[in-house]
C-alpha cells in the first residue's frame, strides 16, 4: 500500500533549496495533497496556500493557511494575478499550467519543481508519456528565472527517474543575482 501524497517527509530537494524563499515570504504549494510542503514551509514561518482537487485534502490542511479546492486541469487558474515568495510542485505535471506556475513567481522569489521524468516507465509509475517530464523541459518553461539547481535522471530509494529545478526569479535592480549554495 503507498502512502497518500502529502504524507511522507518533505522532498529531500525541496528541503535542501528551501533557503532560497525570503524570510516570511507567502508559499504556494500545488497539488498540495495532505500538506507536506505546506507544513514545512509553515513550520519555518511562511503563510502558505494550498490547492489541490481532493476535498480531503484540502479538509486536512485548512488550518496551516489557506486551503483552496480547486480543479486546475478543468477549471480556470484560482490564483490569477497573484505571486508568492516560494512556488513548490512535487510529483505533478498539467502542461497547460506551466506558463502560470511560473508566473507566479514574485520577484526574488524561487520555483521548486520535481517530478517524474522519461525514463520512469522502466522502473515503475507513472509511465504514460503525458505525465513524464522529456529532457531538458523545466529548463524550457522557465526563461525567465535563474536556475540555481537541476538535476534530470535516476535516483534511488525508492527507485524512480525525476526532473528537478530551483530557478529564482531576479529582482527589478538585481542584475546579476549571486545564491550561495546550501551547507552539506
Amino acid at each position: 500500500m503507498s502512502t497518500p501524497h502529502g504524507t511522507e517527509s518533505p522532498s529531500s530537494w525541496v528541503q535542501r533549496w528551501a533557503h532560497l524563499v525570503p524570510a516570511g515570504g507567502p508559499v504556494l504549494d500545488l497539488a498540495c495533497g495532505h500538506g507536506r510542503h505546506l507544513r514545512f514551509f509553515a513550520a519555518r514561518g511562511h503563510p502558505v496556500t494550498g490547492v489541490d482537487r481532493s476535498p480531503q485534502a484540502i479538509a486536512e490542511v485548512a488550518g496551516l493557511g489557506e486551503a483552496l479546492l480547486a480543479d486546475i486541469e478543468n477549471g480556470p487558474w484560482p490564483l490569477p494575478g497573484r505571486r508568492f515568495a516560494g512556488v513548490v510542485v512535487t510529483n505533478y505535471l498539467w502542461r497547460p499550467l506551466l506558463p502560470a506556475i511560473v508566473d507566479s513567481v514574485a520577484p526574488g522569489g524561487v520555483l521548486l519543481y520535481e517530478t517524474f521524468a522519461a525514463g520512469n516507465e522502466s522502473v515503475g509509475k507513472p509511465s504514460r508519456p503525458d505525465f513524464l517530464l522529456q529532457p531538458g523541459e523545466l529548463l524550457r518553461v522557465c526563461p525567465g528565472l535563474r536556475v540555481v539547481g537541476y538535476e534530470d535522471g535516476f535516483i534511488g530509494q525508492p527507485e524512480r527517474f525525476v526532473q528537478r529545478i530551483a530557478a529564482v526569479r531576479a529582482l527589478p535592480d538585481e542584475p546579476v543575482p549571486r545564491y550561495r549554495l546550501p551547507s552539506a
